[in-house]
């Protein structure tokens, strides 16, 4: 009979950690993020301005589908860093050239992307193209804290990680971000990645959350 109380206890009080755990972290987002899309305009109107004086005068949102938590697929927002036809560019690219093929395949990137603009290059290196990802946040589809969405066309490649990885929600920064980003090969991320999901929580969550600005600050593992 103890026993069975001390169980129910500890069952009631995972439950509540887990509640408030999602609660405030759900409420962060909702408050931080707004706080954030009133940035994201002046941002938006410098950035534009800046491309066009580049003779880049396509549109400045990058949107594509991702995959999100229980892999239910959503919109996904970026400032575009690559050329309108980055897609067929990389087939073609991949075609061509083998070795290019073969790193895209073990990283999913390249370390000298053809695809990349020249404001492209400068946003990316300080992390500003990540910044409408402020819009999945608000409407729920993200967090600030979490894996970094896939690619409905990566689902395959993510084979025995997928499952655990589709538990959270994606975020704007994680645990791959700040133990290596773009200095890992996919495996590791995917392997990092599934770590997050089954450990986290708002410590987790607080320690990557700080450490992102060391990342972004020095530039570290940016491409």
């Amino acid at each position: 009979m103890n026993s069975d109380l001390t169980m129910e206890k500890v069952v009631d009080s995972s439950n509540y950690k887990t509640g408030f755990y999602h609660i405030s972290k759900r409420l962060f987002d909702i408050i931080f993020s707004f706080i954030g899309l009133i940035f994201l305009i002046p941002i938006t109107i410098i950035l534009k301005i800046a491309y066009m004086c580049t003779g880049d005068f396509h549109r400045i949102f990058f949107v594509q589908e991702r995959i999100g938590k229980n892999g239910k697929i959503f919109k996904f927002y970026k400032f575009r860093s690559m050329v309108p036809n980055a897609d067929e560019v990389l087939f073609r690219t991949m075609e061509l050239d083998k070795i290019i093929a073969e790193e895209y395949q073990k990283n999913k990137k390249l370390k000298h992307d053809p695809r990349i603009t020249k404001m492209g290059k400068f946003i990316r290196s300080t992390s500003i193209d990540e910044l409408p990802q402020l819009i999945n946040i608000f409407l729920g589809h993200m967090s600030f804290v979490g894996n970094r969405p896939y690619l409905p066309r990566e689902k395959g490649d993510m084979e025995k990680y997928y499952e655990d990885i589709i538990k959270t929600k994606p975020g704007l920064t994680g645990y791959w971000q700040v133990n290596g980003r773009s200095e890992t090969t996919f495996e590791e991320r995917l392997d990092l990645e599934s770590y997050y999901s089954n450990n986290a929580s708002l410590k987790l969550d607080i320690k990557i959350f700080f450490k992102t600005f060391k990342v972004v600050l020095f530039k570290i593992g940016a491409r």
